[in-house]
């Protein structure tokens, strides 16, 4: 008989999802002569519609294994788990459509842009607007805030900004990518020591709000036990959510390459914009982190919302960018990465956006509907 751990663990929802990646992943290879380019038109769509709804499926229980995680283990920990799931799934999937058919030098420059849009103004600006008219005004702790929008200024300037300055139309050259690799990583992996180590406090709540009133469902206790001692204490409950997340990521990496192709074959017939397949990929993968951020705001829990979002596109952009540089110096393929000059403006607006809202000791539901205006005047620049 199943403990109790092991039956709030592998639940009927989990077991359904399993049972839907797997079979998708079995149901393809199986059907592998049959999808061969090219099909017609409303057999691509419906293929393409049902991988697509199986891949969110299963993101969806990936990052229901990793909010229980982040639970288990507190902020920043928690949210670090969740992050770096999505971010997984973003690099599997951009690194399929890469290594598919066509050309798609474009796919990591429009993926991350996208992602850089939806979170920095879409999921913050709605999570601030619908937190704040919910709760008023509300406190975050503006140290946290204050090295994610660091670090983003650094990351987004080396991936889009610099590329267009000192590379080769739009790429860095050879010589250029592989130190451009190191300084990435060797920044982004200073910050998580960082973030998990001596400045872990700065990335928890602090509006005295959720301190005091455990009623809220957002409640932060005082004392706080050690990370090592959650570790010890929850072994077993943190291995099987693990091994579980694991095995729901895998059906994502097996389908991601027939999505990539029937998506890259139904945009060429649409005379769809180079960017859409980027934006789509988006889109995808960070509509359930979306929905967990909107959710912690509606809760109040203001800085989970930051360590979410503000956390996801530093993990985004700092791991993103070096994979596909890797995979370009691999396969010899072109990474062109340089943003257009209105895609630096709208990131430049952005981000003094961001720094001008979070700067500030609380936040406010009317930085999130400026936050939405400027999301709505990206996707009008998409489509001019």
């Amino acid at each position: 008989m199943l403990s109790t751990t092991n039956r709030s663990i592998f639940t009927r929802s989990a077991m359904m999802r399993l049972g839907i990646g797997w079979g998708a992943v079995l149901a393809m290879l199986a059907a592998g002569p049959l999808l061969e380019a090219p099909l017609p038109g409303a057999p691509l769509v419906l293929v393409l519609a049902a991988i697509v709804g199986v891949i969110l499926i299963c993101s969806f229980g990936v990052v229901h294994e990793a909010e229980h995680l982040a639970r288990r283990l507190g902020d920043p920990y928690g949210s670090l788990v969740l992050t770096l799931s999505i971010v997984l799934i973003e690099v599997v999937l951009i690194s399929a459509v890469m290594l598919g058919p066509g050309e798609h030098a474009t796919i990591a420059r429009d993926s991350v842009m996208a992602v850089s849009m939806i979170i920095l103004n879409a999921v913050i600006g709605l999570s601030l607007l619908v937190g704040g008219i919910r709760h008023g005004d509300m406190e975050h702790n503006r140290t946290g805030a204050s090295a994610y929008l660091g670090m983003l200024v650094v990351l987004v300037s080396l991936a889009f900004a610099l590329p267009a300055l000192i590379g080769d139309a739009g790429s860095y050259t050879v010589g250029q990518e592989i130190p451009i690799i190191v300084l990435t990583l060797g920044l982004y992996a200073f910050f998580l020591i960082r973030q998990m180590g001596q400045q872990a406090e700065n990335f928890r709540e602090v509006d005295p709000r959720l301190l005091a009133a455990p009623s809220l469902g957002a409640a932060v206790p005082r004392e706080r036990e050690h990370i090592t001692v959650i570790l010890a204490k929850h072994r077993t409950e943190i291995l099987l959510r693990l091994g579980l997340l694991v095995v729901t990521v895998l059906p994502i990496v097996l389908l991601s390459h027939d999505m990539a192709t029937l998506l890259d074959d139904g945009l060429d017939r649409l005379g769809a914009p180079v960017a859409l397949s980027g934006i789509l990929i988006a889109m995808i993968v960070f509509l359930p982190e979306s929905i967990t951020s909107v959710r912690a705001a509606m809760q109040g829990e203001i800085q989970r919302v930051s360590n979410l979002c503000h956390g996801a596109l530093v993990s985004t952009v700092g791991l993103t960018i070096p994979a596909v540089l890797i995979i370009g110096l691999l396969t010899g393929q072109p990474v062109v990465l340089a943003e257009s000059p209105v895609g630096l403006a709208l990131l430049g607006i952005t981000l003094l956006l961001s720094v001008a809202t979070f700067a500030a000791k609380k936040v406010t539901a009317v930085s999130g509907a400026a936050h939405l205006v400027l999301f709505a005047v990206y996707g009008i620049t998409v489509f001019s």
